[in-house]
């Protein structure tokens, strides 16, 4: 993995803005539309392509395809795995339920996104490699055209969820306790997890569940409890990536990527200590939000191994606001003074689109928030290795 060896590189989480033509055709093939398999292959190459371009034009570093083959991180696994159908019903984060008449609003409003979350019903086991094999012919094809206008990106990464953020979204209705579905979920993903690396990506799991779920999946138990299950969830994740070299890992870790009161999250500094124990060298964390933006100080007070890289959040996902390039080398800033210049990358609180057809954010503001980060990176790095001089 790239280090900000010069200067403080940027990246972000992972899902970015789709086009009205993806969302069109991801959902088509969601709902079981005959969907021409060249006319789906031609979209969404465009899309990698044209996504891949954008980031660069922001100036982004480590880039992704941008999730546009997916529905959304985490109940994609449905069509490359077995074992997953139907759907199951939605329960509300614990914030939300706290106020009903802003859980209804945003029902009403559309501010929920609508799609399937299958149940796992049978034996969890590899299905089908193909959409895999796609997503990174087509990453493979627009890094190629990127390097072809020597613009080419530092880095790349693609996302992959984790076994907790898949036993989160889809309830278990078939193996004999939490711990037996983890491990049949994180044996069936290890495929995937390896063939990313084998391809020369960096591969970032994203795991909401360490934050998410302490008022989602774990909400109704005690917060003891929520700690040894969200420990199992680790540890369950590092046996599955035991073939998978530490620098070649990030994770992403954050409490819903909603607009809402988020009082109920467990604190950073409950969830940090469990997060570090994680085989990934990166760690991707909100900093930047109104619930989480102080959290700094946790960073600050813990010991950070040696060889852990940090990327806060240095952008809100969840507001059209364009952060002042100033504040953003502020935040980069921070983080640097006491893990080092070296250990620190500009990231993003979360995606920018988790759900495809879904985001407050209007698309060219994404790419302007984006370019911010950028800026207000150019700005720290000058700071700090001329402070170094």
């Amino acid at each position: 993995m790239k280090h900000s060896v010069d200067r403080i590189l940027t990246t972000h989480v992972g899902s970015l803005p789709r086009s009205k033509a993806v969302t069109d055709v991801v959902f088509g093939r969601e709902r079981g539309d005959v969907i021409d398999s060249a006319a789906f292959e031609s979209v969404i190459r465009h899309a990698v392509t044209d996504v891949v371009a954008r980031q660069r034009q922001a100036h982004v570093d480590v880039v992704s395809d941008g999730e546009m083959s997916k529905i959304s991180y985490a109940t994609y696994i449905k069509d490359r795995l077995t074992g997953f159908d139907g759907d199951s019903s939605r329960d509300p984060p614990a914030d939300l339920e706290d106020y009903p008449q802003f859980l209804a609003k945003l029902a009403k409003s559309g501010g929920t996104p609508a799609y399937r979350r299958p149940r796992c019903v049978g034996e969890i086991r590899p299905k089908d490699a193909h959409p895999l094999q796609d997503d990174i012919v087509w990453f493979d094809e627009a890094l190629s055209n990127a390097a072809a206008r020597h613009d080419a990106p530092i880095e790349a990464f693609m996302n992959s969820a984790s076994p907790g953020v898949i036993a989160l979204f889809q309830p278990n209705e078939h193996y004999p306790s939490h711990e037996r579905y983890l491990e049949a979920i994180a044996e069936a993903m290890r495929a995937e997890y390896e063939a990313i690396v084998a391809a020369g990506y960096v591969l970032q799991i994203d795991a909401p569940d360490l934050g998410l779920g302490g008022h989602t999946l774990f909400k109704r138990r005690p917060p003891e409890e929520y700690r040894k299950l969200a420990e199992l969830h680790v540890e369950v994740l590092n046996h599955a990536l035991r073939n998978c070299p530490t620098d070649r890992l990030r994770m992403h870790i954050c409490w819903g990527n909603y607009e809402g009161p988020h009082h109920h999250d467990v604190p950073m500094d409950v969830v940090l200590p469990i997060a570090l124990k994680a085989k990934p060298q990166a760690l991707l964390f909100e900093a930047s939000n109104p619930r989480h933006a102080h959290e700094w100080t946790c960073f600050r007070d813990t010991h950070i191994p040696d060889e852990k890289i940090l990327i806060p959040g240095v952008l809100d996902s969840v507001t059209n606001f364009i952060e002042h390039p100033l504040l953003v080398a502020e935040r980069i800033e921070r983080f640097a003074s006491f893990v080092g210049r070296e250990r620190v990358i500009a990231g993003t609180d979360c995606g920018f689109s988790t759900f495809a057809g879904f985001g407050v954010i209007d698309p060219d503001i994404v790419y302007a928030k984006l370019a911010s980060m950028a800026e207000g990176a150019r700005i720290a790095s000058s700071r700090l290795w001329t402070a170094r001089h």
